[in-house]
């Protein structure tokens, strides 16, 4: 009897240790637990944990480095590397789409990582101030016993006066793939950038959500009838039961990478480089196509069969670099139409 509770005993001090640890990892006062600063990284994501939490475990387990995360939206996370300019507390920026950190590259510093050897060249960065991580489709979802089967087809149909508050979009000032969306939208339309973003917002009414996750959730219980989001987050819901279906737009649509970028001045950059170079490894790249909906940015890793092949999609040449110079202009329209629409 006195055997088997001294084991609880040591079980339940193992478990607080434990417990501490994590603690320390988020930063709680427990940081004591922390190894010295040269092993340390500070990783700012806006990936969802199901996909940050196994990649930097396993980053971790390889290295030994400690890393601390913190999440939030893209456009929120690179607002705050550029409130910390000077004194940087993140040392790689880890998801949000190229486009949007092209925006915000002045907060950068070059890497060209061994890796990218094994990278399609059509994903890569030419000043190297970003790399990518996967390729990402924006589709429209839809109820499917809310709209009957072909009666949205593409993006004409998020202007159309028919389905205005019946649309569920996410805040483009958060969400980097919504801003991507938001960009498509415009560089397929054939009007000028003013009128499609004056139409959309309309066909909203001033309403928005907080992030794709809440766009998907909305259209399946059927607060909207279809709604726009990326391939992955679609494709993972469906999966997990969802009664929505995906569509590819007739018109084309957009596959921009998401990214991770090394912050100006990081604290462990060194350390960065090797977390770089790890999101780039053939190891990382097989297991995003293995378990995330995602595809690959190296170019002889096989996509997941339930994902359609690349080639035949129709894909618009996007352009990466209009979507970056007009991105705080976009947004401070997109902010200002909301606001006004949502006054009415």
């Amino acid at each position: 009897m006195k055997r088997n509770t001294r084991v609880v005993w040591i079980l339940c001090v193992c478990l607080w240790a434990l417990s501490c640890l994590g603690c320390a990892r988020n930063g709680n006062a427990f940081a004591q637990y922390a190894p010295d600063e040269a092993d340390r990284l500070t990783v700012y994501t806006s990936h969802k944990q199901e996909v940050y939490e196994p990649i930097i475990t396993e980053f971790e387990n390889r290295t030994g480095i400690w890393v601390t995360v913190e999440t939030g939206g893209t456009n929120e996370l690179l607002e705050r590397i550029a409130s910390e300019t000077g004194s940087p507390v993140c040392d790689i920026m880890f998801g949000g789409g190229v486009d949007s950190l092209e925006s915000y590259k002045g907060y950068f510093s070059p890497y060209q990582s061994p890796e990218e050897a094994g990278i399609d060249p059509a994903f890569l960065s030419e000043d190297h101030m970003w790399a990518p991580f996967s390729i990402l489709p924006t589709v429209i979802i839809y109820n499917q016993k809310l709209v009957p089967a072909h009666t949205v087809t593409g993006w004409r149909d998020l202007i159309d006066p028919r389905w205005k508050g019946k649309i569920a979009f996410a805040d483009p000032s958060a969400s980097g793939s919504s801003y991507t969306a938001l960009a498509t939208l415009c560089q397929i339309i054939p009007k000028d950038t003013e009128s499609v973003l004056r139409q959309f917002a309309k066909n909203l009414g001033g309403s928005q959500f907080g992030g794709s996750g809440d766009v998907v959730k909305a259209v399946a219980d059927g607060t909207c009838f279809l709604g726009i989001t990326l391939e992955e987050t679609a494709m993972k819901r469906i999966a997990e039961g969802y009664d929505i279906k995906l569509l590819y737009p007739a018109e084309g649509t957009s596959a921009v990478p998401d990214g991770s970028a090394l912050i100006k001045g990081a604290p462990h950059e060194d350390n960065a480089k090797l977390f770089l170079d790890f999101v780039l490894s053939r190891g990382a790249q097989e297991r995003l196509a293995q378990q995330f909906y995602r595809r690959p940015v190296c170019s002889d890793i096989q996509r997941q069969k339930e994902l359609s092949p690349l080639e035949d999609i129709a894909l618009i040449d996007y352009s990466v670099s209009w979507a970056s110079e007009n991105h705080d202009h976009m947004l401070e329209r997109w902010s200002a139409l909301m606001e006004q629409e949502a006054g009415r």
